[in-house]
């Protein structure tokens, strides 16, 4: 009789457990945070996971618990006017809930301005927060937060962005907020974007060590003239982890919000490494990412009824396919054929360069010596077949479908060897993954269309 009472309890405690998840679930976050891996699908979440347990010995926390342990779903990825999206049409599906062509931000497709996911969030009160790898003017943040017929509106972009007032902006792109007249600037109207926001009551903050004490209720960060450069490349002095930034605007956006905050924290630096096929890249800025993540579930994990985590892309990128493959073209046997593995999978860890950065030291002129120096300080273990050595000399385009030049080339050389192999240099119709985590985290199930991304995000700040 003991023990069936004591099972009876146990039963209760479980079943209450079960429902108060199930309740959480379906009830509406205060925060949300949205982490954004531009240009990942399933194919980019493997690769992060298999490597980070192989290379880092280290759990991939997007695989090992936010899809695990939370709702996912599929989501499809094209645009208004293509089959194939481009990052500015995706991200403003996700936003919006409309579809626009390819190129157009926070606009429907004749130009008229959607209501954007931060637009909606600082209307019920929210504070909202941009973070990215990119120029902070980029497709994607912009596409949460701004409207322009061309994602190239760059300086209409952030002068959108000083009257929305984010609490939190970081990222790279300094350039268009300063005029041409001062080093790096790229305003054409003479305008101090910089100036601006500090009078508005920024703190400004453009590197590491000033992110890291930075406190205030507005927080402006700018740390490359450009996008910031690949996790493979960065400097910790100069720039920030995502992690980094991700924890900064946390830190932020949690003081003071009695209506909580939306926060948008994306890697765009994996679909850059993945038009270039750079695997060695990829891997890297996808484990950056991942820590991310981490940053935001320790939040999530303090504030577990309140926080809605969400990990998602905007599209696949690059056609990515690890497979096996022929050694070499002197046999067609099988025991001419490698499995990629440990081996393999050390070659890739030993790579020292993004390949853009290999692409910068060859310039727009290769020499042979140039080539040799470079693969042997950045690409250790690898060799050169002849014909890529004459397609990186040439600037040779490889395919019709691979036109980073001389990236794809070197792209080709990895692959060769490790069996990490690419179908193109652009966004491919792959479905991407939606990963949620905490209150409101149900309504991601099935098969979505990107729109609804936005839709079931307005809902629930809206409390409809």
């Amino acid at each position: 009789m003991r023990l069936l009472a004591l099972a009876s309890v146990l039963l209760a405690l479980l079943s209450g457990c079960a429902s108060t998840s199930d309740t959480d679930s379906a009830r509406a976050p205060k925060n949300i945070i949205i982490l954004f891996a531009d240009g990942a699908a399933a194919t980019q979440w493997e690769l992060g996971r298999y490597t980070s347990h192989a290379l880092r010995k280290r759990p991939f926390v997007t695989t090992d618990i936010v899809f695990k342990q939370g709702s996912v779903a599929l989501m499809t990825v094209h645009s208004a006017n293509a089959f194939v999206t481009d990052s500015a049409a995706a991200a403003t599906a996700m936003s919006t809930g409309f579809k626009t062509n390819n190129g157009m931000t926070g606009v429907t497709p004749d130009g008229k301005p959607a209501r954007t996911l931060m637009q909606v969030a600082k209307a019920n009160g929210k504070r909202i927060g941009l973070v990215t790898t990119a120029e902070v003017y980029d497709a994607s943040p912009a596409a949460f937060s701004a409207h322009a017929k061309s994602r190239r509106d760059t300086e209409s972009i952030i002068d959108q962005y000083l009257a929305l007032e984010p609490d939190v902006l970081l990222g790279g792109g300094r350039d268009f907020f300063l005029p041409k007249e001062r080093k790096g600037g790229k305003r054409s109207d003479g305008r101090d974007m910089i100036a601006a926001f500090a009078g508005k009551g920024y703190q400004v903050v453009q590197d590491p060590e000033a992110l890291r004490n930075a406190r205030g209720p507005r927080l402006l960060g700018l740390f490359a003239d450009d996008a910031m450069d690949f996790e493979i490349d960065r400097d910790p002095k100069a720039e920030p982890s995502t992690a980094e930034m991700a924890a900064a605007a946390l830190r932020v956006l949690a003081a003071n919000s009695p209506n909580g905050f939306v926060l948008f924290i994306e890697n765009e630096s994996i679909d850059t490494a993945a038009h270039r096929n750079d695997a060695a890249g990829l891997m890297r800025d996808l484990w950056a990412f991942d820590d991310a993540v981490q940053v935001a579930l320790d939040f999530q994990r303090r504030t577990p009824h309140d926080t809605l985590v969400l990990v998602t892309g905007d599209h696949e990128t690059g056609g990515l396919s690890v497979t096996y493959a022929l050694k070499d073209l002197s046999s067609l046997s099988s025991s001419n054929r490698f499995y990629p593995a440990d081996s393999q999978l050390q070659l890739l860890a030993g790579i020292r360069m993004s390949l853009d950065r290999a692409a910068q030291k060859l310039g727009r002129k290769p020499t042979a010596e140039a080539l040799d120096k470079v693969l042997a300080e950045g690409f250790p273990g690898f060799h050169l077949d002849d014909d890529l050595r004459a397609a990186i000399l040439k600037r040779q385009a490889l395919e019709r479908n691979a036109f980073y030049v001389p990236q794809a080339a070197i792209g080709r050389v990895v692959s060769r060897q490790t069996g990490f192999y690419w179908g193109t240099t652009g966004h491919t119709i792959e479905p991407v993954l939606v990963g949620a985590l905490g209150p409101g985290a149900g309504a991601f199930r099935g098969y979505l269309d990107n729109t609804d991304f936005a839709k079931i995000l307005h809902r629930l700040i809206e409390g409809r």
